[in-house]
C-alpha cells in the first residue's frame, strides 16, 4: 500500500496524550506535558509532534536532533555554555543530538517539533564525504576557466581532451 504524497494537521487543535517528564530530569514545580505524533518521514528516520508543556522547570536530554517551532506562550531554554533564550510564538530553535538543555516554562507552551534520529557513523561518514567531494567539484567548476574541447583521433577513436588535463571519457585510451 503506498503512502499518500503529504500529510497536514492542524497543529493548534490536535488533540494531545499524556507524556510525562521523567520525575528525575523535574527541577521545579510541577509540569505536566503532553504531545501528539503525527507524521514520519518514508525511511522512519524523522517524525513530526505537536508538544506542550504547563509551568515547570525540568533538564531535557536530546537523543536525536530536534528543530522547533513555538506555537504559543513561551519557554526560557538553556544548555551548557549558552545563554538563555526566551522563544515565544514564531521562534524557532534547533536542540542537537546528544545535548541537554535546561527549560523554564512560566505559564504554559506549545511547540511543533521535527525530530531526526541520529544515523550510525558508518552511515553517515560516507554521505558526509560525497557532499563535500560535490562541494570541492562545484567550487573547482566555478574557479577553473572554461577551456574548450581538443578533438584527436588515435587508432580510429576518438579522443576527446580538455588543455593540458589530458584525455577524459575516453574509450579505449
Amino acid at each position: 500500500m503506498s503512502r499518500p504524497p503529504f500529510s497536514a494537521e492542524s497543529l493548534t487543535y490536535l488533540d494531545l496524550d499524556p507524556a510525562p517528564i521523567r520525575p528525575e530530569w523535574i527541577i521545579g514545580g510541577q509540569p505536566v506535558a503532553r504531545c501528539r505524533h503525527w507524521s514520519d518521514s518514508s525511511d522512519g528516520t524523522t517524525s513530526a509532534m505537536v508538544w506542550d508543556c504547563t509551568a515547570g522547570s525540568f533538564r531535557w536530554y536530546f537523543g536525536g536532533d530536534e528543530i522547533v517551532h513555538i506555537i504559543e506562550g513561551e519557554v526560557i531554554v538553556s544548555g551548557d555554555g549558552a545563554a538563555p533564550r526566551t522563544l515565544r510564538p514564531g521562534d524557532a530553535a534547533l536542540f542537537r543530538a546528544g545535548t541537554w538543555s535546561t527549560w523554564h516554562v512560566p505559564h504554559y507552551v506549545r511547540k511543533h517539533a521535527i525530530c531526526r534520529d541520529s544515523l550510525p557513523a558508518v552511515v553517515t561518514l560516507p554521505l558526509r564525504a560525497a557532499r563535500k567531494a560535490g562541494r570541492i567539484v562545484e567550487r573547482l567548476r566555478q574557479v577553473l576557466p572554461a577551456r574548450t574541447p581538443t578533438y584527436a583521433v588515435r587508432a580510429g577513436v576518438p579522443l576527446v581532451g580538455i588543455g593540458l588535463l589530458g584525455a577524459i571519457g575516453v574509450l579505449g585510451f
